[in-house]
This record gives C-alpha cells, sequence and structure tokens, in this order.
C-alpha cells in the first residue's frame, strides 16, 4: 500500500478510534520517515537554468506532494517535452525508482532536444526517454506507480500537419494508461482551463480544454477521481486567449486533478 494511503488512514484512525493511537501514530510515523524531500529534489543543483526559471510558476515541490508521488516510484512522464517534470521526478523516486519520458518523436530530433536530454541522463540516469507516437505507446500491463501528464492533455484532441501530429482518439490513449497503472496508481493531470463546447474546437484556438471533458474522460476509463486542488486558480485569467498569448503566457489558470486506478 503507497505511503501516503497509509499516512491518511492513519489520521482517519487517529480521530475515530483513539484507543489505536499508538498503532495509527507509528503507521503515520512510518509513512512521514518514508517521504520523499520535494524541496531537496527541486533545489538540488544542476538543473536546467530555463527550467529553474518555471518553478515559482509551477510549484513543483508542491504539486508533486499533493500528487503523492513517493521514493521507489516507477514513474511516466507523457509527452515529456524538455524533461522539466521528468527530472524532478527521477530525483524524488531516487535510485530504487525510475522514470520513463515519452515524446512523439518528431519532437526529439533537434540538436537543442538532443543536447539537453543528453545532459538531463547524464545528471539523472534513472530517466530514460522513450521516442513514441501517444496512442502507439503501450507501458507493461500493472507497471507504472504513478504518471505525469503536465499541460498535455488537451494535445489529446489537438492535431496539426505541421508538427505532423494526427488527430488521435483520447480513450485510446487512457485505456493504454489505465492497463499500464497498477492498482491504486496515481495519474496526475494539470492543464489549462479552458471554455465549454467543441473540445476540438477549443484546443485548436486556445491550447486550453474544459475541465469537466478531462474528468468525463478519465471516469470514462476506469479512473476515479481521487483529488482536486486550486493552487493555479487564476479568475483574472481570459479564458477566450491562446495560452501563448503573451497576456496571459505562464499565468493561465490550471486546474489540478490527482486519478486513481482502483484498487
Amino acid at each position: 500500500m503507497r505511503a501516503s494511503i497509509i499516512l491518511a488512514l492513519a489520521s482517519c484512525a487517529l480521530i475515530v478510534a483513539p484507543a489505536g493511537a499508538a498503532v495509527a501514530s507509528s503507521a503515520a510515523a512510518s509513512a512521514a520517515e518514508t517521504a520523499p524531500d520535494f524541496q531537496a529534489a527541486v533545489s538540488d543543483p544542476g538543473r536546467d537554468e530555463a527550467d529553474v526559471e518555471l518553478d515559482e510558476s509551477r510549484k513543483p515541490a508542491e504539486l508533486l506532494a499533493f500528487m503523492g508521488l513517493e521514493s521507489g516510484d516507477t514513474a511516466l512522464d507523457i509527452f515529456a517535452g524538455g524533461g522539466y517534470y521528468s527530472e524532478i521526478m527521477g530525483r524524488v523516486v531516487g535510485p530504487e525508482g525510475s522514470v520513463v519520458a515519452v515524446n512523439p518523436p518528431q519532437f526529439t530530433t533537434s540538436d537543442q532536444s538532443r543536447e539537453k536530454w543528453a545532459a538531463l541522463s547524464a545528471r539523472q540516469p534513472n530517466v530514460t526517454m522513450v521516442p513514441a507516437q501517444l496512442p502507439d505507446y503501450k507501458p507493461a500491463a500493472n507497471s507504472i506507480d504513478f504518471a505525469m501528464l503536465h499541460l498535455i492533455y488537451h494535445d489529446f484532441y489537438w492535431e496539426s500537419e505541421q508538427y505532423k501530429f494526427e488527430k488521435m482518439d483520447p480513450a485510446v490513449v487512457l485505456s493504454n494508461l489505465y492497463k499500464g497503472m497498477k492498482p491504486g496508481g496515481v495519474v496526475a493531470v494539470i492543464d489549462h482551463v479552458g471554455l465549454p463546447g467543441d473540445t476540438r474546437a477549443v484546443v485548436e484556438k486556445t491550447h486550453r480544454i474544459d475541465p469537466a471533458t478531462v474528468r468525463s474522460d478519465f471516469l470514462a476509463a476506469g479512473f476515479v477521481l481521487d483529488g482536486e486542488s486550486d493552487m493555479f486558480a487564476n479568475p483574472d485569467d481570459d479564458l477566450e486567449k491562446n495560452v501563448f498569448d503573451p497576456a496571459v503566457r505562464g499565468k493561465t489558470s490550471r486546474f489540478v486533478m490527482r486519478f486513481r486506478k482502483p484498487e
């Protein structure tokens, strides 16, 4: 059982069953002892300077603590881009854990991408980047403890001839992910808040997605919604604007959802 669950159960036991407080306290203490130091993972020297500059707006330590990433986890970073979260997650899971970063091949061939991933892999050898189109990547059944989808779920509804990004069926990607997650495994989803409407049209115009669509998609795939946070809420965000518009870039209102594969 994941330490985060043990800690939650222990807390409940302390409230409803004082007689078992000693046992509950012991379980909570054990879970706390094994909890990773998220801030240390973020602050560790050597990270790419451009990535470090994103920390203030992305709050990686707070986010990963909320999501429940643990030492020793086998983690997956879907559409990892330059590996911002892959590297931090690699530090958190430690030498007993591992991170697979999946990227569509067409986004991995530039000299800049190769150099960045070579440097990242040298710093963090438990991180492996795998080139694969998202619908084609199928992790081994029941093999993943934690999966990260950071600002990319909307891309499951995106297509682009320019970037050779073909139309995909989100249900196929989520089916593969569901099969790959261990029972009790966590999927972290963070994305730009979009308006209701035709999802593909909203994504094409703004690179945002309606949170209700994400919730519905994951529930249909068999996941349960295990938690939400408003840590990135911004009531001043103009949801009509494309996320790359200078007026809102880096300041969009983002939703945070923690999904779990049932035990």
